[in-house]
C-alpha cells in the first residue's frame, strides 16, 4: 500500500528557528499596521489572539474565526478597517522574512525521493497562518506548491485546531480523505509533532540530531532524513499502520467530523446542499440530517443507556431509511449541520466523563454482539469515516 507521510514545515523541511522567526514577523507586522494602530498595543493583542489559537478547542469556530473574534474586539476596530494594510503585508513585507530562514537541502531531496517512491506526501505545519503566507513559506523551503504535489496542506481559515490538540491530526487526515493504508507524522517538535500525533493513533518518526530516543516517546523511532528513509523502506510496515481505539484518539476524531463538515458546508448555496453526486446517492442536507438524527436518536440515547446499565443490551438501529421516511431533501441543510453540531457537543463532552470502567463496560449489541464500550465508540468512529469520505465526494459536485 502506498504511504502517506505527514511532514511538518519548521524546522523539519525548512530552518526556521522560530525564535528568531516570530519576533521578527511580530515586529514587521507591528510597523506595517502603525499607521493605524499603536505597534505596542497591536503587538499584545496578536500574542493573545495566537495564544487563543493555540488553546482552541471548537469544532465550529475555524482558527480564523477565534482569533478573529478576539482581536479585533480588543483594537476596537472592524476587521474591514485593517483588511487591505493586512493584505498589503502578507503580499508586500512578509516575503522579506526569508531572510532569516533557511532552506534544507537534504529535505528537497527527501521530498523528491519520497514522490518517486510513489507516497503520498503532504505539508502537516501547524495552521496559525493564512493560506498565503504558508504556501510563501513553502518557496522558501525550495518547496513551492507550483512545482510538488502535496495532498494536502492546512490553514488557518479552514483548520479548527492548532497541532497541540490532538484533534488536529483526525481534522488533517479526515480532510485528505482519511484513506486506509500506512501513515506517518514526520517531525522536529515532540510538543507539537509526535505526542499528540500518537495520542491521535498515529505512528510517528522524530527528526532530530539526538542519538538518543526520547525519554517521553521512547518506541518512537528518530534520526535525520537518512534514518527515516531507511525506516521508510525496511521497517515493519505493521508500525505504520494508524490505529484509532485509545481514548484520546476516539475523542478526537468525534471533534474532527463536525470540524470538517463545518469547513466543508461554510460557503454551500441551497442548490449545494441539494445537490446530489450521482443518482441515487445522498446530497449533503441528507448527509447533515443523518449525521444529526444519529446522534440524537442513536447515539446520545446509547451514551446514557451505557453510564446507567451493567451489561447493557444495545437494539442496532437502521438508519439509512431516515433519509426517505423523514423527508431529509425538505428540510434546510445549514440548520440540520448547526443541530448536528450541538449533538455532537453533547456526545463529546458525554464520553470526556467516562471513567477507566466505564471503557471496559460490556454490552450486548443485538448485531454485533458482545463487546466493550471502547469497541462500540470504534464502531461509532467508522461510522464517521464512511460519511465524511461521502461528504468529500459530494463537495466535488
Amino acid at each position: 500500500m502506498t504511504i502517506t507521510l505527514l511532514l511538518d514545515l519548521d524546522d523539519t523541511l525548512l530552518n526556521t528557528n522560530l525564535d528568531v522567526f516570530l519576533p521578527t514577523y511580530f515586529q514587521k507586522i507591528a510597523a506595517h499596521l502603525a499607521p493605524k494602530i499603536d505597534p505596542s498595543r497591536m503587538l499584545k493583542e496578536l500574542v493573545t489572539g495566537t495564544k487563543l489559537m493555540y488553546q482552541s478547542a471548537e469544532v465550529d469556530k475555524t482558527l480564523e474565526d477565534t482569533f478573529n473574534t478576539y482581536y479585533y474586539s480588543a483594537l476596537d476596530l472592524p476587521r474591514e478597517e485593517l483588511a487591505a494594510s493586512i493584505e498589503d503585508f502578507y503580499d508586500n513585507v512578509f516575503p522579506t522574512i526569508q531572510s532569516v530562514t533557511n532552506p534544507i537541502p537534504e529535505a528537497v531531496a527527501f521530498i523528491e525521493w519520497a514522490f518517486a517512491q510513489g507516497y503520498q506526501v503532504a505539508i502537516c505545519t501547524d495552521p496559525l497562518f493564512p493560506r498565503k503566507a504558508i504556501l510563501e513559506r513553502m518557496r522558501w523551503a525550495n518547496l513551492p506548491p507550483e512545482k510538488y504535489p502535496f495532498a494536502h496542506i492546512p490553514d488557518f481559515q479552514t483548520y479548527h485546531f492548532a497541532k497541540e490538540r490532538v484533534a488536529f491530526y483526525p481534522e488533517f487526515l479526515a480532510r485528505m480523505g482519511w484513506q486506509d493504508g500506512p501513515v506517518v507524522m514526520v517531525g522536529d517538535s515532540l510538543q507539537r509533532d509526535i505526542l499528540p500525533a500518537r495520542l491521535a493513533g498515529l505512528p510517528a518518526f522524530w527528526m532530530t540530531d539526538a542519538d538518543q530516543p526520547a525519554p517521553e516517546a521512547p518506541d518512537v523511532p528518530f534520526g535525520g532524513f537518512k534514518a527515516l528513509k531507511d525506516w521508510l523502506k525496511n521497517g515493519d510496515d505493521s508500525v505504520k499502520q494508524a490505529d484509532f481505539s485509545s481514548e484520546s484518539a476516539i475523542l478526537a476524531w468525534l471533534q474532527a467530523t463536525p470540524a470538517v463538515l463545518d469547513t466543508l458546508c461554510r460557503k454551500f448555496s441551497a442548490a449545494q446542499w441539494q445537490a446530489r453526486p450521482e443518482i441515487g446517492e445522498w446530497a449533503m442536507c441528507e448527509l447533515a440530517c443523518h449525521l444529526r438524527d444519529v446522534d440524537v436518536d442513536v447515539n446520545l440515547p446509547r451514551l446514557n443507556q451505557i453510564s446507567s446499565e451493567e451489561n447493557s443490551f444495545i437494539a442496532g438501529v437502521v438508519t439509512d431509511t431516515w433519509v426517505q421516511e423523514r423527508n431529509y431533501i425538505y428540510q434546510d441543510g445549514q440548520t440540520a449541520l448547526r443541530e448536528y453540531i450541538q449533538a455532537r457537543k453533547q456526545v463529546i463532552e458525554k464520553v470526556r466523563q467516562f471513567g477507566p470502567e466505564d471503557w471496559s463496560r460490556r454490552v450486548r449489541h443485538n448485531i454485533l454482539g458482545p463487546m466493550t464500550v471502547r469497541e462500540l465508540l470504534v464502531f461509532l468512529v467508522e461510522h464517521d469515516r464512511s460519511h465524511l469520505q461521502q461528504a468529500l465526494k459530494i463537495v466535488q459536485v
